[in-house]
């Protein structure tokens, strides 16, 4: 189905969009920039598996590797990490692209880096130990105080201005619509952060806070997890908080944390945003780490040291547990390195296979081989177990429905010159109030470049009902009608930029974040993912219902300690 300009700004930015492109006076748009791509997934190879494709290896391809990482992402790259940390060295990462690292990717031009992905992580809280290590290693946490906390070096903070929001026809310092707020707005966002704070404040009987992050370290109280039963809209609403301006605060968190709308996530999620990254009642969320391309450093410090470790364009097509019970050898710790410490509990199950056989395909070659693994940590969405391991649904009873996961598309806008501004300057972040994207944040904020030509980059959840409609739409659009779109967003910001536009590149996302609709975080379901089939571990940031580099990170982490702990 192909959709007209009218329909796809409405469908992508909402009326608003719409209404200011039918205004009087509005002409059709001028052209578009003389350069662009569409850029995105490796669609035909994921729609070739989703299709049953499943070459068969020659019998001479095999090879034996004690384990296998499916899915080189955040999480698969942070169990490599983590197996490096404790002296494992014995593994290989496959991964589907050419590139590495999920939804963390970048890209360059003469000017500077620039995001395509992920691009900020909140400093860590001091319960998140192994974060702090990987940013110490990296030179970002300049030391730790005696409780914990880590010293981020200055550098690596976002710059202020930091965010600024287009409302009432002008930009304004911060995020919350303030101009023309009345009494009765501002005592709604006064008792909203009031009750932000008493769940920062609060301790379960075991002392846990209600939000931690990771989200495992989060209460398990049953007050905590009612939460989840209701949208984040319809729990503000039982407050009696019926404000339109702070309704947008918390929709816009959503739809920016986790490509949601307020109606649309579930109350642990939306509070969780809020408090969970806040330390003490009244101190505001943490100080913002960010880099010029986003969070790609991260993804380069997993990298280091892993070589040939990492295939990419390596696409798994199947995992098939095999042989016999048996008890795995522990694996000798590399020189210098500490021994790995093996838990008791933690020994392999007696009905579990002998080996995990790994199918995969080189993109490049067009050419499969196989590994015989004594373990597979899969570190790939859910929705792919049931298409690539074999008979996972008979062998576990699990289902993976409510795993669902939203598109999403950004923007890289090279301009030759800076927009014209008012009384509010360009900040890292920018955000537009009647549109349903996220606005922009400014690639060379970080460089300290406050003059001159740019990188704007642009991001946009689709909110649909219907992810899979909403990706079929994504899918359907041109260059051209997505590069539209973007124009026409950020034109009744800036009228001048289509002018100062040299350049638009379009990145599609279609299965980019997993969604935490009510009900998913403390289902059975998702609770149950998790947990190991037999020698296959699971590790990816949907295992916690939320898209976050430290979910993913923390996944990683433990599914690597879960296979070392295997081995006796």
């Amino acid at each position: 189905m192909e959709l007209s300009r009218r329909e796809l700004i409405q469908l992508l930015l909402g009326a608003p969009a719409l209404a200011s492109v039918l205004s009087p006076g509005c002409h059709p748009p001028p052209r578009l920039p003389a350069a662009g791509q569409l850029l995105g997934q490796s669609l035909e190879v994921g729609h070739r598996l989703r299709d049953g494709f499943q070459p068969q290896p020659d019998v001479g391809s095999w090879q034996d590797l004690p384990v296998v990482i499916v899915g080189g992402g955040v999480s698969g790259l942070s169990a490599a990490w983590r197996f490096r940390q404790r002296g494992f060295n014995d593994f290989v990462v496959l991964e589907l692209e050419p590139d590495p690292g999920g939804t963390v990717r970048s890209g360059t031009c003469s000017l500077c880096k620039f995001p395509w992905g992920a691009h900020y992580v909140p400093a860590p809280l001091p319960e998140h130990h192994l974060l702090i290590q990987l940013l110490a290693d990296m030179g970002v946490v300049e030391s730790t105080a005696d409780d914990g906390t880590p010293v981020i070096a200055e550098q690596f903070l976002c710059r202020e201005p930091e965010e600024r929001l287009f409302f009432g026809g002008e930009w304004i310092d911060g995020l919350y619509p303030a101009t023309g707020a009345s009494p009765d707005d501002l005592a709604q966002l006064d008792a909203f952060r009031r009750e932000v704070d008493r769940w920062v404040e609060w301790r379960d009987s075991a002392g846990r806070r209600a939000f931690a992050v990771p989200s495992r370290l989060s209460s398990d109280d049953s007050q905590v997890t009612h939460l989840d039963q209701d949208s984040v809209a319809e729990w503000l609403r039982r407050q009696g908080w019926n404000s339109p301006r702070l309704h947008w605060l918390v929709d816009y968190s959503c739809r920016d944390d986790y490509g949601l709308s307020a109606e649309q996530t579930s109350a642990w999620a939306g509070l969780f945003y809020f408090a969970a990254r806040q330390r003490t009642a009244g101190s505001g969320h943490q100080p913002l780490i960010t880099w010029p391309e986003g969070n790609s450093p991260l993804i380069s410090h997993l990298l280091q040291n892993l070589g040939t470790s990492v295939r990419t364009g390596a696409a798994v097509t199947q995992i098939r547990p095999v042989g016999p019970p048996s008890r795995s050898a522990v694996p000798a710790p590399a020189a210098g390195a500490r021994p790995t410490r093996i838990s008791p509990a933690a020994q392999n199950s007696p009905a579990a296979p002998d080996s995990v056989e790994v199918v995969w395909y080189d993109t490049q070659t067009r050419e499969a081989a196989g590994i015989r693994a004594r373990h597979v940590i899969f570190a790939a969405p859910q929705f792919l177990a049931p298409r690539l391991i074999a008979d996972f649904t008979q062998r576990t009873g699990r289902q993976t429905d409510l795993f669902r996961y939203g598109s999403w598309f950004v923007a890289n806008l090279h301009l030759q010159d800076r927009p014209r501004e008012g009384r509010v300057p360009l900040s890292w972040d920018n955000v537009i109030h009647d549109s349903r994207s996220l606005g922009y944040v400014v690639a060379t904020h970080q460089t300290g470049l406050d003059h001159g030509p740019t990188v704007l980059t642009w991001y946009c959840p689709l909110c649909d009902e219907e992810s899979r409609d909403a990706r079929e739409k994504l899918l359907q659009a041109s260059w051209a009608d997505l590069a539209d779109v973007v124009l026409t967003d950020l034109e009744r910001a800036h009228p001048e930029i289509r002018q100062l536009t040299t350049r638009l590149d379009v990145f599609r996302w279609g299965h980019a974040m997993v969604q935490p609709i009510p009900g998913f975080r403390t289902s059975r379901q998702r609770q149950a993912a998790a947990v190991p089939d037999g020698r296959i571990h699971f590790a990816h940031s949907d295992l916690s219902g939320i898209a976050l580099f430290e979910e993913a990170f923390d996944h990683g982490c433990r599914a690597a300690d879960e296979v070392l702990e295997a081995f006796a």
